[in-house]
C-alpha cells in the first residue's frame, strides 16, 4: 500500500528487482516517470535485536524523542523517517549521499547509486576486486575522513556505524549510505560514535596499506572546528 501511495504521488513509476537484501530491509531498483533510476528501501521486520540497536541511536537524539511507547510498526516508520531526515541533512550540507526523494511509512525513495539497476560496489568490494590502486585508496581515505568531518561540522550529525560496508565507490568517489542510525551531535554518545567511526575506517585503510593518521589526531582535528548552526529540519 505504501508503494502504491508513492506511485500515486508521482514519486516512482515502476518497482523492479531487489538490489540488496538484509534481515531488516530490502533495497529495490525502481524508475521514476522520466525513466531515471531510483532506489527504494523497504524496512520489513523488527526483531528484538534490531529494536535494541534502534533504541541505542534514538534515546538521547532530541529529534526523535517520541520513540518511547511506540508499537513495533510505528517504530519502523520512525526509523525510516530518521534515515530520510539524516539523508536530507547530509545531502543539503553537500556531502555525497544518495539524494532522498520521498518517504511513505516504512518505504524510502532515494537516488540510485549505480547504472541501469546495477549498484555501485561497496568500498570493501572495490578493494577486494583489485580495482582500486594504492593511489586511489590513499585519495579515498582522505576523502572519507573529510566526509566524516563534514557530517559533524556541516550536518551536525555523526554516522555512528561507518565502515567499508556502507561506503560505495561511484564514479571514483566515495558515497556514504545507510544513515538511519546517524545521531545529532548533541546525542550523549555522539563523541563515542564519532571515535568508533574514525577508528574503524582508519583500521580498514591501514590494513589496505595506506599511510594513515592516528585516529586520536583525526578526532581532535574534527572536534577543533566549530560546527555550523543547527539545521531547522
Amino acid at each position: 500500500m505504501s508503494v502504491l501511495e508513492l506511485k500515486s504521488r508521482g514519486c516512482l513509476k515502476s518497482l523492479k528487482g531487489v538490489v540488496s537484501a538484509g534481515k531488516e530491509a530490502r533495497v529495490y531498483w525502481a524508475k521514476d516517470s522520466e525513466g531515471r533510476d531510483l532506489a527504494v528501501k523497504i524496512y520489513l521486520t523488527l526483531t528484538s535485536e534490531f529494536r535494541r540497536s534502534m533504541i541505542k541511536y534514538l534515546a538521547g537524539d532530541p529529534r526523535f524523542e517520541e520513540y518511547k511507547g511506540l508499537s513495533p510498526k510505528k517504530l519502523i516508520y520512525l526509523w525510516a523517517r530518521k534515515e530520510f531526515s539524516n539523508l536530507k541533512r547530509m545531502y543539503e550540507a553537500g556531502i555525497r549521499v544518495p539524494e532522498p526523494k520521498c518517504l511513505e511509512k516504512n518505504v524510502l525513495v532515494m537516488e540510485f547509486i549505480g547504472f541501469d539497476g546495477k549498484r555501485a560496489p561497496l568500498l570493501k568490494e572495490a578493494y577486494e576486486s583489485g580495482e582500486l590502486s594504492p593511489e586511489d585508496l590513499t585519495r579515498i581515505y582522505r576523502e572519507v575522513i573529510d566526509m566524516i568531518g563534514q557530517i559533524y561540522r556541516k550536518a551536525r550529525l555523526v554516522h555512528g556505524d561507518l565502515s567499508e560496508y556502507n561506503i560505495m565507490i561511484f564514479e571514483e568517489k566515495p558515497v556514504i549510505i545507510d544513515v538511519s542510525q546517524a545521531v545529532s551531535i548533541s546525542h550523549p554518545n555522539a563523541h563515542s560514535f564519532l571515535e568508533q567511526d574514525i577508528r574503524i575506517i582508519t583500521r580498514f585503510f591501514a590494513k589496505a596499506g595506506v599511510e594513515v593518521e592516528d585516529p586520536r589526531e583525526t578526532m581532535e582535528k574534527i572536534l577543533s572546528e566549530r560546527p555550523s548552526e543547527e539545521p531547522t529540519k
